[in-house]
């Protein structure tokens, strides 16, 4: 048996175990405040640990965030194209790294930061990386280390062949780049290098620069637009000078984020993919090295997402809780914007006339709203996990309108 089968199938036993001792101590409870008129909010809806049993069997709750898109350039500029997200853990909640023409006077991307403690409200905006010698850095993948520094990958063009390469930025505090207070402006040393890939001095790497570590090491994703249909593995020990690992997956997409979780002891990783169309994808590997054929993850949801172009993991400890993703309505793909998708728990309202109200969209990862008659309604709640299919309770209910809920399940 495969290893990430294997964990997929001790993950599901383990969740339909769990699930069959918690169901009584499953509750949603009022607790009052003010939803939106024609809604009720319900929070406590966030994913659990990571489970491959639903990643293997592509069987997954997303919702999208009703806020669409989540993130929009600022205004005081005229040039307004914000895509691509990468979002780190902290203590307070989640820093957002993101490149953009941020509502800046001119078309040259650069990085900027967000600061979350929950998804709904965002601080702190500021401008991290200026692009400095070249035209453009984008296309950013960020790490929060252990020591609590960060480093950044980013998309550099052009370098000194007229090409795009991975450049790095690193910082103890995350406000501070390469010795330099921030915006730090990006110099052709910042590009790093990647022995023993042949192609490397002239390969295109745009906007496929991932960065992971773990075991002392770090290890780069990437493609080439020269050498495009496969995903290659770097190992470096200083995040500058990388050696060539090989192939780890071949398929026409470019790799945008790499997340690594421990199930049953084991390790998975997740890699996100995108093609600048209306899909994205992602695929599982057990040893970080070779990866799985390629699941569809999901299309666009209208006119607004048509083109996809960036996709960022959002991580809890052990949880994924969704992903951000850039994308826009144009095939030029200069008019993006960044959205999210959450994993949640699925929870429906039966009223007593049978009439069954769907989830209308999230707020953040763990909230959910459903959209009903402004008026006290009689019936109940069902509860399903995050695939959106296991049932986990039956609730009665009675419902005032515009009101907020919080589902407790007995932890």
């Amino acid at each position: 048996m495969h290893k990430i089968v294997a964990l997929a199938a001790l993950a599901a036993l383990l969740i339909t175990v769990m699930g069959a001792s918690c169901m009584a101590n499953i509750a949603i409870r009022s607790i009052g405040g003010q939803a939106e008129l024609g809604t009720i909010e319900i929070l406590g809806v966030e994913a659990g640990e990571f489970n491959p049993a639903l990643w293997e069997a592509d069987s997954l709750n997303w919702v999208p965030d009703i806020r669409s898109p989540l993130l929009a350039p600022r205004l005081r500029g005229l040039y307004r194209n914000i895509y691509a997200p990468s979002v780190v853990e902290t203590e307070n909640g989640w820093r957002v790294f993101y490149g953009a023409w941020d509502g800046v006077d001119t078309g040259n991307d650069r990085i900027y930061s967000v600061g979350t403690q929950n998804f709904l409200d965002f601080s702190d905006r500021a401008t991290m990386i200026e692009h400095g010698v070249f035209q453009h850095v984008c296309n950013v993948n960020a790490l929060r280390l252990p020591d609590r520094s960060y480093r950044l990958m980013c998309t550099a063009y052009p370098d000194k062949d007229g090409l795009n390469k991975p450049a790095t930025f690193t910082s103890p505090d995350g406000f501070h780049w390469n010795g330099s207070p921030a915006p730090y402006a990006a110099q052709f040393s910042d590009i790093i290098s990647v022995s023993g890939y042949d192609q490397y001095k002239t390969a295109d790497i745009n906007g496929m620069n991932v960065i992971l570590y773990e075991d002392g090491v770090y290890r780069l994703y990437f493609n080439n637009f020269k050498d495009f249909g496969k995903t290659y593995r770097a190992t470096s020990k200083d995040g500058q000078n990388f050696t060539f690992d090989g192939t780890s997956l071949r398929f026409g997409a470019c790799v945008n984020d790499v997340k690594k979780f421990k199930v049953a002891g084991k390790s998975v990783y997740l890699a996100g993919f995108h093609m600048n169309t209306n899909q994205l994808w992602y695929a599982l590997s057990s040893d970080g090295m070779t990866f799985e054929p390629q699941r569809d993850l999901v299309n666009n949801l209208g006119d607004a997402d048509r083109y996809i172009v960036a996709i960022g993991w959002v991580t809890k400890g052990n949880s994924v809780l969704g992903f951000l993703y850039g994308a826009g309505a144009v095939p030029e793909l200069n008019r993006n914007r960044i959205f999210a998708r959450w994993l949640q728990k699925k929870i429906v309202f039966v009223a007593s006339d049978g009439a069954r109200y769907e989830p209308a969209g999230a707020l953040g990862p763990d909230r959910v709203v459903i959209k009903l008659p402004q008026k006290t309604l009689e019936g109940k709640f069902e509860v399903y996990s995050e695939d959106g299919i296991t049932h986990l309770a039956t609730i009665p209910a009675k419902i005032s309108p515009a009101s907020a809920y919080k589902l407790e399940t007995g932890k």
